[in-house]
Protein backbone atom coordinates (compact mmCIF):
# COMPACT_ATOMS: atom_id res chain seq x y z
CA UNK A 1 0.00 0.00 0.00
CA UNK A 2 1.48 3.22 -0.56
CA UNK A 3 2.03 5.82 1.70
CA UNK A 4 1.03 9.60 1.24
CA UNK A 5 2.52 12.44 2.54
CA UNK A 6 1.38 13.98 6.05
CA UNK A 7 -0.28 16.96 4.00
CA UNK A 8 -2.40 15.08 1.57
CA UNK A 9 -3.59 13.13 5.21
CA UNK A 10 -4.28 16.91 6.73
CA UNK A 11 -5.89 17.57 3.46
CA UNK A 12 -8.36 14.73 2.96
CA UNK A 13 -9.08 14.71 6.75
CA UNK A 14 -9.78 18.75 5.85
CA UNK A 15 -11.90 17.49 2.85
CA UNK A 16 -14.02 15.26 4.85
CA UNK A 17 -15.40 17.81 7.59
CA UNK A 18 -15.80 20.03 4.63
CA UNK A 19 -18.07 17.67 3.43
CA UNK A 20 -19.84 16.87 6.48
CA UNK A 21 -20.86 20.95 6.67
CA UNK A 22 -22.07 21.15 3.06
CA UNK A 23 -23.80 17.96 3.36
CA UNK A 24 -24.97 16.99 6.29
CA UNK A 25 -28.00 19.71 8.15
CA UNK A 26 -27.80 18.46 11.27
CA UNK A 27 -23.73 19.46 10.92
CA UNK A 28 -24.93 22.80 9.87
CA UNK A 29 -27.22 22.59 13.15
CA UNK A 30 -24.65 21.97 15.65
CA UNK A 31 -22.34 24.68 14.40
CA UNK A 32 -25.20 27.20 14.37
CA UNK A 33 -25.60 26.27 18.26
CA UNK A 34 -22.16 26.06 18.57
CA UNK A 35 -21.98 29.57 17.41
CA UNK A 36 -24.51 30.79 19.58
CA UNK A 37 -22.67 29.26 22.74
CA UNK A 38 -19.23 30.86 21.60
CA UNK A 39 -21.21 34.29 21.52
CA UNK A 40 -23.06 34.21 24.54
CA UNK A 41 -19.90 33.36 26.25
CA UNK A 42 -18.00 36.18 24.22
CA UNK A 43 -20.52 38.46 26.21
CA UNK A 44 -20.63 36.76 29.83
CA UNK A 45 -17.12 36.97 29.54
CA UNK A 46 -16.55 33.21 30.47
CA UNK A 47 -13.07 31.98 32.48
CA UNK A 48 -10.31 29.98 30.94
CA UNK A 49 -11.89 26.79 32.46
CA UNK A 50 -14.84 27.81 31.59
CA UNK A 51 -13.53 28.43 27.61
CA UNK A 52 -12.01 25.02 28.02
CA UNK A 53 -15.01 23.06 28.72
CA UNK A 54 -17.35 24.70 26.51
CA UNK A 55 -14.74 24.01 23.46
CA UNK A 56 -14.54 20.50 24.46
CA UNK A 57 -18.08 19.79 24.67
CA UNK A 58 -18.43 21.36 21.41
CA UNK A 59 -15.84 19.51 19.77
CA UNK A 60 -16.99 16.58 21.23
CA UNK A 61 -20.58 16.87 19.18
CA UNK A 62 -18.69 18.22 16.01
CA UNK A 63 -16.83 14.68 16.04
CA UNK A 64 -19.59 12.42 17.14
CA UNK A 65 -21.68 14.52 14.06
CA UNK A 66 -18.79 13.35 11.63
CA UNK A 67 -18.07 9.84 12.74
CA UNK A 68 -22.02 9.71 12.64
CA UNK A 69 -21.85 10.97 9.17
CA UNK A 70 -18.82 8.30 8.20
CA UNK A 71 -20.90 5.45 9.63
CA UNK A 72 -24.41 5.71 7.21
CA UNK A 73 -22.13 6.78 4.35
CA UNK A 74 -20.74 3.37 5.02
CA UNK A 75 -23.62 1.74 5.66
CA UNK A 76 -25.35 3.30 2.89
CA UNK A 77 -22.36 2.06 0.46
CA UNK A 78 -22.72 -1.37 1.80
CA UNK A 79 -25.87 -1.85 1.08
CA UNK A 80 -28.97 -0.42 -0.62
CA UNK A 81 -31.52 -3.04 1.14
CA UNK A 82 -32.93 -3.27 4.45
CA UNK A 83 -30.62 -4.93 7.01
CA UNK A 84 -31.36 -4.85 10.57
CA UNK A 85 -27.75 -4.33 11.63
CA UNK A 86 -27.38 -1.41 8.82
CA UNK A 87 -30.35 -0.29 10.58
CA UNK A 88 -28.44 -1.06 14.63
CA UNK A 89 -25.32 0.56 13.29
CA UNK A 90 -26.91 3.89 12.11
CA UNK A 91 -29.33 4.06 14.64
CA UNK A 92 -25.98 3.57 17.19
CA UNK A 93 -24.24 6.43 15.37
CA UNK A 94 -27.00 8.64 16.26
CA UNK A 95 -27.36 7.67 19.33
CA UNK A 96 -23.55 8.63 20.10
CA UNK A 97 -24.45 12.15 18.63
CA UNK A 98 -27.95 12.59 20.78
CA UNK A 99 -25.65 11.64 24.37
CA UNK A 100 -23.09 14.45 23.10
CA UNK A 101 -25.71 16.69 22.66
CA UNK A 102 -27.06 16.25 25.91
CA UNK A 103 -24.00 16.64 27.40
CA UNK A 104 -23.69 20.03 25.81
CA UNK A 105 -26.87 21.10 27.01
CA UNK A 106 -25.83 20.18 30.40
CA UNK A 107 -22.43 21.58 30.30
CA UNK A 108 -24.26 24.80 28.73
CA UNK A 109 -26.95 24.98 32.07
CA UNK A 110 -23.66 24.46 33.98
CA UNK A 111 -21.73 27.57 32.54
CA UNK A 112 -24.86 29.83 31.56
CA UNK A 113 -27.52 29.17 33.99
CA UNK A 114 -25.94 30.51 36.70
CA UNK A 115 -24.84 33.69 34.82
CA UNK A 116 -28.57 34.28 32.94
CA UNK A 117 -30.40 33.55 36.18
Amino acid sequence: MKKHSLVQSFAWAWEGVIYAIAQERNMKIHLTAALGAVLVGVWLGLTRLEWGMLLLTIFFVLVAEVINTAVEKTVDMITTNYHPLARVAKNVAAGAVLLSAINAVIIGLLIFGPRLW
